[in-house]
């Protein structure tokens, strides 16, 4: 999945006070949590065809273990607001690292498939949790005039972490001679490359140690003082700390809480505006982007890459993934979320039909004609490229600014779960599918980026140089 937090415009740090630095190691360490939602999302890609070897068990039962873990992330993201609502930001952050490292271990050391399944689960819950803390977090201690830099921390972080894992698997595979079951430490490579998440896991943990609450928890608790602290750390020494404080005290205190039955009007069921936020969530998972980060070493691996170019055509493809984020990262606010989605599915509508073209070519000796396998290489990163540069982001930033103040709070959580419910539909799909008709697969994805074309024109507004208050 890619990316779930909102990601604004990239600036330059010109002239930024003393206190700044401090500020950037924060937002930093916090991202940490957006680095283990790319790392823990991607990592599976290197252990598919091992796990499916390992327990023998047919595409079905694969593909339900690979999208279990997006239950756990569908709990999580829909709890964890409420968690760092009753003890705090930093303790949810200290809660998801827990969570982490105990799937790391649990998934380097499953005793059976059910087990791996569970520990799945629990990866897919601090994942979720990941995903809402961090960008609120993030938000809630960063002074206002750096707030949109300091938020693209998380979306930055999530696209590197899924670089990462891919040069770590990548490198384990190549230390245990090319065989995702070949022994390596003791275990087999592919428990090994779950089990590394370990790292960036603890060091999660201990950043959670040494970074502040966030002023806007420890008011709603009562520790005005230590909230006064924590302004005066971030935001610097000159600020009248009081009238800050008053002025969340105040912002808190007029919120007005939505719910579900806010969402509710309309011919079906819902307002129209939630139904244009659940169709663009929709949209970016069904054109199979997803498919890209967690299965592309067994997509190449079926039309004949060796195992371990099958990898590295992984890691070249997330690192694709990231240029195109800081792509739309920067062009996001300039050219205008709108024309930019529509960029974005012309050249995913580019980059998929070449695929679904290439792929319809008969295996020579196991493996695709040559023309037709470097089409589909640089089609599958093109396609990347394009959904990287657009909805990637675009989605992400619109959901967070196209509804109106009263429901934008219920809106977006409907939006994100119907987010991860596409998500899990593509990820539990694919392998069935690519046995069915791996060609004909591509085709279904092609069909709904260029739907997403229609779809925007005629639906979406667009929210660039609009004030908040103006989404009605």
């Amino acid at each position: 999945m890619t990316g779930a937090a909102q990601t604004p415009t990239v600036g330059v740090w010109r002239g930024r006070p003393d206190h700044l630095s401090h500020v950037i190691f924060i937002a930093a360490a916090a991202a940490m949590g957006g680095f283990l939602f790319g790392y823990d999302s991607a990592v599976i890609n290197g252990a598919v065809e091992a796990v499916r070897d390992r327990y023998d068990i047919g595409s079905t039962a694969l593909a339900q273990v690979i999208a279990v873990a997006l239950i756990g992330c569908a709990v999580g993201a829909a709890t964890a607001g409420r968690i760092a609502d009753r003890i705090g930001r930093i303790r949810c952050m200290q809660i998801a690292a827990v969570l982490f490292t105990i799937s790391a271990v649990g998934s380097a050391l499953p005793f059976a498939l059910y087990d791996l399944a569970f520990w799945r689960i629990v990866g897919g819950f601090a994942i979720g949790m990941a995903s809402v803390i961090g960008p609120a977090y993030i938000a809630e201690v960063a002074p206002a005039a750096y707030r949109g830099r300091l938020g693209s921390f998380q979306q930055a972080a999530i696209v590197v972490g899924i670089a990462i894992s891919q040069l770590v698997n990548w490198g384990i595979l190549n230390a245990a001679g090319g065989d995702q079951r070949g022994e390596l430490l003791g275990l087999e490579a592919w428990q090994v490359m779950l089990g590394v998440m370990v790292v960036p896991a603890v060091l999660y943990g201990l950043f959670s140690f040494v970074i502040p609450e966030s002023p806007r928890f420890l008011i709603s608790v009562g520790k005005d003082e230590r909230a006064r602290q924590v302004l005066a750390e971030v935001e610097g020494e000159d600020v009248d700390l009081d009238a800050r404080v008053a002025e969340i005290e105040r912002a808190m205190n007029s919120e007005h809480k939505s719910t579900f039955k806010d969402l509710l009007g309309g011919s079906f069921l819902f307002k129209p505006i939630v139904w244009i936020g659940i169709g663009l969530s929709v949209f970016q998972q069904f054109v199979g982007i997803n498919v890209a980060f967690y299965y592309s070493s067994t997509l190449w691996q079926s039309v004949g890459v060796d195992p371990t170019d099958s990898f590295f055509y992984s890691f070249t493809t997330s690192i694709i993934n990231i240029v195109g984020t800081v792509i739309a990262m920067i062009f996001v606010d300039r050219v205008g979320r709108k024309p930019l989605a529509l960029i974005g599915s012309v050249g995913m509508v580019l980059g998929l039909a070449l695929e679904a073209w290439a792929f319809s070519f008969d295996l020579v000796d196991g493996k695709l004609p040559a023309t037709q396998g470097w089409v589909a290489l640089i089609a599958a990163h093109l396609f990347v490229l394009f959904f990287a540069l657009s909805w990637g982001v675009v989605v992400w930033v619109m959901l967070g600014e196209m509804f109106p103040n009263r429901v934008r709070a219920a809106a977006l959580g409907v939006a994100a779960s119907a987010q991860w419910i596409a998500n899990w539909a593509i990820t539990a799909s694919f392998p069935s599918l690519a046995d069915w008709n791996l060609s004909a697969t591509y085709v279904i994805y092609t069909v709904f980026a260029a739907l997403s074309i229609p779809f925007v024109l005629r639906f979406v507004q667009e929210t660039k140089g609009k004030a908040l208050e103006e989404m009605g």
